[in-house]
């Protein structure tokens, strides 16, 4: 995976105005690249601010400060005509999977809306729509059948064969199987890693269950109070974690073995995470850290490393 990154995020920030209380900032300055066929896990707590990255990216929300750049082009501020011939090339699979699909459109017009605005003929657009059907294992008999007729493990294939309609190369997957059952979670995930081996996609797969991200990521980035604390490889980072807040998720992953289950140390951590409306001094997790010291209280550390190892602490390891 050499050469430049096909996404480049540069300080990406994101602030929503409030009528009677300060400004939230729900993202605060995060750096990330992914490249070509390459999966990146963002993970962290709800509210966090993954999912908000994820739809700045895709330009669903217009980012405060920093840029997104997409295979060398800057985005960021693209007007809509300008961005739509990129939109091909960059799409969102939602996390719910009924929510995200309209309940008045047949299976057929969902999926085949995206190649219509691409200038697509409707009997072309249906045609690459059964396709897509039998692609993401389901009957393409049934596309004029509506969403509320299928299973949420089925719906959430519709919606991964919509945004595989006009050949994507990145996929920004939001929590794709959280809101399934855990037996079709395994099925979903499954048909993803098939879909980028056979189409060369690259994912950004952002998700609070690391067992899963553990199974499909190439990279992981962990996310709190808005900011990126940790990242790196896969391995490294699950082997060594350097951060107390990553080391507090990974103790609470299930494991298999009762025995291991209980003789392994739990990290508890106290309190709640702090507002993004009135962040805490210094570094956002010392007010949960179990050890913190003084400079935690009052200067923010830097996200720094080397051979694509980062962390964001003052007394990492």
């Amino acid at each position: 995976m050499s050469g430049s990154p096909l996404l480049h995020v540069s300080d990406l920030t994101m602030t929503f105005p409030a009528r009677r209380s300060r400004p939230v900032r729900a993202v605060d300055g995060v750096s990330f690249d992914v490249r070509e066929g390459e999966t990146l896990g963002l993970v962290g707590e709800s509210g966090c601010g993954k999912s908000t990255t994820g739809r700045m990216i895709v330009r669903l929300l217009e980012p405060t400060a920093g840029s997104v750049e997409f295979d060398g082009r800057n985005i960021t501020h693209l007007s809509p005509g300008g961005l739509r011939p990129l939109r091909k090339h960059l799409q969102m699979v939602f996390q719910d999977p009924h929510s995200s699909l309209n309940p008045r459109q047949t299976v057929a017009r969902i999926i085949s809306d995206p190649l219509l605005v691409q200038g697509r003929k409707a009997a072309e657009a249906r045609e690459r729509a059964a396709e897509l059907m039998g692609q993401v294992g389901l009957i393409p008999e049934h596309l004029d059948r509506y969403p509320h007729e299928f299973s949420g493990g089925q719906a959430q294939r519709i919606g991964i064969a919509r945004a595989l309609a006009t050949g994507p190369r990145l996929i920004i997957a939001d929590e794709p199987v959280s809101a399934l059952d855990v037996s079709v979670q395994a099925q979903i995930v499954n048909l993803m890693q098939d879909l980028q081996q056979d189409l060369g996609l690259a994912y950004v797969f952002i998700a609070h269950d690391l067992s899963v991200v553990k199974r499909v990521c190439d990279r992981v980035a962990v996310m709190y109070l808005g900011r990126i604390v940790e990242s790196g490889d896969k391995k490294e980072v699950y082997a060594n974690p350097q951060h107390p807040y990553t080391q507090a998720l990974l103790s609470a992953i299930p494991l298999p073995d009762p025995a291991a289950e209980r003789t392994r140390e739990r990290i508890v951590l106290r309190g709640d995470p702090p507002s993004p409306a009135a962040p805490p001094p210094g570094c956002g997790f010392h007010p949960r850290c179990p050890r913190a010291e003084d400079i935690c209280r009052t200067e923010r550390p830097l996200l720094t490393g080397g051979g694509g190892r980062q962390v964001a602490c003052h007394l990492p390891g």
